[in-house]
């Protein structure tokens, strides 16, 4: 017996293609817009005469609104993309990788966006999107939520808004400071994630790579036993999975450190730890931060990477990730993950 999409293919077989492209403009309208026929056409990689014929279609529809400075998409447009959503999902295959990944980790759910971060930064916003919305949908009250650095914990930021619950709810930074990108650092993420949703926020501006007497006596200082008890009741982790090459090139490690890490066969990070393709932990930076164990316990996990060249790292991490975790990441990379599973 046909289910209804099944017939609905039968019948009319272009349905599938149609409603992939119709989906895929009016979502990048909503993450762009205001935009114009043309920079949406080179987004898309799609012809502008077929830009302007159905974004027209999405107009008559009261889908989309076409003005000056732009078009962007009406409350009707976006009740039919969260309608659609799944519909989409299942004809372009992705719903069902994100089952096979699922079973794969052995973790509670995988997330894929279309499209692929190095490529596109529009998939990085999905992602920021579909994490944010999870983030939203497991929040508590009272909850205690640690946020990592990195791109794609920050895309975030531009989808999280205030709840009932966000008054309640406390971010804080689960790690200290990396590099010189402050934008993409651990305390300025919890600080905008705070601001955006109107909650509470703690920070800690404390460098890494500490030595091993200033990392000890550190650890009696008050404040640092302050975050140090929050990392221990942390109910949610948000945090991104790194190469292990680019992680430490972020760190400014020396050349020994370089060295030591390629020879131990370091191939992904995160949250400090840099871990081998068999999923083992090589090294740990020495820093006040979230540890491994707080992550383990806390009763949601958030994952969000993204991109072709990060499928090691990711496929590495997974081999041991704690099971209560989501992940969010692009197509891209769940299709070269898969790859390398079958090999």
């Amino acid at each position: 017996m046909l289910s209804e999409q099944e017939a609905q293919l039968k019948l009319l077989p272009e349905l599938q293609s149609l409603l992939q492209v119709r989906y895929r403009i009016l979502q990048m309208i909503q993450l762009s817009g205001p935009i114009g026929r043309r920079p949406l056409s080179e987004l898309l990689n799609l012809p502008e005469r077929e830009v302007r014929t159905e974004t027209e279609r999405l107009r008559k529809q009261g889908l989309v609104i076409a003005e000056t400075k732009g078009m962007y998409v009406t409350d009707a447009g976006v009740d039919v993309l969260n309608v659609l959503r799944p519909v989409y999902y299942e004809w372009s295959g992705i719903s069902e990788l994100e089952e096979v990944l699922r079973r794969k980790f052995d973790i509670a759910r995988v997330i894929i966006v279309p499209g692929d971060t190095e490529q596109d930064p529009h998939a990085r916003m999905l992602m920021g999107q579909q994490a944010a919305h999870a983030l939203m949908n497991t929040m508590q009250k009272n909850d205690i939520i640690a946020v990592t650095g990195g791109s794609s914990v920050e895309a975030l930021e531009s989808f999280l808004v205030e709840s009932d619950l966000s008054p309640s709810v406390q971010y804080i930074a689960a790690r200290g400071s990396i590099g010189h990108e402050m934008r993409r650092q651990a305390n300025t993420l919890a600080a905008s994630f705070a601001s955006k949703s109107n909650s509470a926020y703690k920070t800690l501006y404390l460098p890494e790579n500490l030595s091993e007497h200033v990392y000890v006596a550190l650890k009696e200082e008050p404040i640092v036993k302050e975050m140090l008890e929050l990392y221990d009741n942390t109910n949610i982790v948000v945090h991104g999975i790194g190469r292990a090459d680019t992680m430490a090139q972020r760190r400014q490690v020396s050349d020994i450190e370089m060295r030591y890490l390629q020879e131990v066969g370091a191939v992904g990070e995160a949250f400090g730890y840099y871990f081998n393709e068999k999923g083992n932990t090589v090294h740990r930076v020495r820093a006040i931060g979230i540890a491994e164990h707080h992550v383990k316990k806390s009763r949601n996990i958030l994952a969000v990477a993204g991109g072709k060249n990060k499928a090691a790292a990711i496929q590495a991490y997974f081999l041991h990730a704690p099971k209560q975790t989501v992940f969010i990441t692009d197509e891209a990379a769940a299709k070269e993950v898969l790859e390398q599973l079958k090999k």
